[in-house]
């Protein structure tokens, strides 16, 4: 009887050619347009936080008198002070020691293991800064909390699925479902890991839970404990930077927001640029878009025989462009809420951080040894806020219909 494939299958060795082919989507646009500087960030003894002032209004003792008339009163101008606290971000791993000296040993290995771990930790950072610069928490305005990556449409009566758009979701992840009302975590809800994504609208959990409509879904542990996104820089109403956009006076810290424009026309976008420019000088410097509101834009295009080329813009991003004293870039976000379209002055968007991403080797290592364990661990870490400087500068629609 010869010898075959099956019957020699135990001294044969595997050969693996190239290199890993990456399944996910590592597009971080927003994120990529807004990364400036650490400057202004101060010590207190509350912490790390952001302090800037702002200018609110003009000097209103300006009159104009007939002969020997008295003046009118005297003015001044208005300042108010923003302050906003540093969040602390950090990214884990962690390797057996059979890991590290047996997959660096194979010269066939796909990847050394170590350097695997490290830099998909680093490009998983990046995508998940970007999620946090869209600040997908906007549809939960009453809780006023930071974190959510998605909310719930139908309710869960003790059911391990969960419906609610995936587009930010992944597998293995860890996550707890909060109240829409408060942000508070649902008992039973917490600590969940996300086993399957079965559909765009639809994942699985490892065990029942019980959730209404509106409810959200943040990573585990992290509700209220990231930064801000565009969700909340760019609103017409709640309290940012510790300032209440609802109270007498403050007017200036509102954003404009659209919720009611469903069709998307030239026009639309060129008069709220026009109103934000009116209104506070801002001078919007980008548009993003959702996906399906670019198809509708390229759409528009068609429609009006126009055939635009993308164009490649700062930072190595290609996107159309929007006619508006001047190109605008008109780029496409796959992380950006569906049915919305952002008019942003990026010049009064900021990402402040004590230092950029960083591996902790405080006692000169990277590298710690795990006690009573055969493994090792490292951590990355990221003290860092997104601010706006000028809330007025900026607009938003969010109900636009998509092709």
């Amino acid at each position: 009887m010869p010898a075959t494939l099956t019957t020699v299958n135990g001294i044969l060795k595997e050969v693996y050619e190239g290199t890993v082919t990456d399944q996910l989507d590592e597009n971080a646009v927003a994120i990529k347009r807004i990364e400036k500087s650490s400057e202004g960030i101060f010590e207190t003894p509350g912490g790390k936080y952001v302090v800037f002032p702002l200018h609110t209004q003009r000097n209103s003792g300006i009159s104009y008198r007939a002969e020997n008339t008295q003046l009118g009163p005297a003015g001044q101008q208005g300042y108010a002070q923003a302050q906003e606290r540093l969040k602390y971000g950090y990214g884990r791993i962690k390797v057996t020691g059979q890991t590290i000296s047996l997959a660096n040993s194979n010269p066939k290995s796909f990847i050394n293991a170590l350097d695997g771990e490290m830099n998909g930790l680093k490009k998983d950072l990046t995508k998940d800064c970007n999620r946090i610069a869209w600040g997908n928490t906007g549809s939960f305005v009453t809780s006023g909390k930071t974190g959510g990556i998605t909310v719930l449409t139908a309710v869960s009566t003790a059911s391990t699925t969960v419906t609610a758009p995936t587009q930010l979701l992944q597998i293995g992840e860890l996550i707890d479902i909060c109240l829409s009302a408060t942000g508070a975590p649902i008992a039973g809800a917490t600590g969940r890991t996300i086993v399957s994504i079965t559909s765009a609208t639809a994942f699985v959990v490892d065990a029942v839970v019980t959730a209404a409509i509106g409810d959200f879904v943040t990573r585990g542990g992290n509700v209220d404990n990231e930064p801000f996104g565009f969700a909340q820089l760019i609103d017409d109403v709640g309290t940012l930077h510790n300032i209440n956009s609802a109270s007498a006076g403050n007017e200036y810290w509102r954003s404009l927001d659209d919720s009611a424009t469903t069709a998307l026309t030239e026009l639309v976008v060129i008069k709220m640029l026009d109103d934000i420019k009116q209104k506070s000088g801002g001078k919007p410097s980008a548009i993003f878009s959702a996906l399906g509101v670019r198809r509708t834009y390229f759409n528009l295009l068609t429609s009006l025989r126009r055939y635009n080329e993308p164009k490649q813009w700062d930072g190595g991003l290609v996107g159309l462009a929007f006619m508006y004293e001047g190109d605008l870039p008109f780029i496409a976000d796959p992380d950006q809420p569906p049915k919305s379209l952002y008019l942003i002055d990026e010049s009064e968007i900021m990402i402040y951080r004590d230092k950029p991403w960083y591996w902790e080797d405080v006692d000169g290592s990277v590298l710690k040894y795990v006690h009573d364990y055969d493994m090792f661990e490292a951590l990355m870490k990221q003290y860092w806020q997104i601010v706006t400087h000028k809330r007025s500068a900026h607009g938003r629609f969010t109900n636009l219909t998509e092709s």
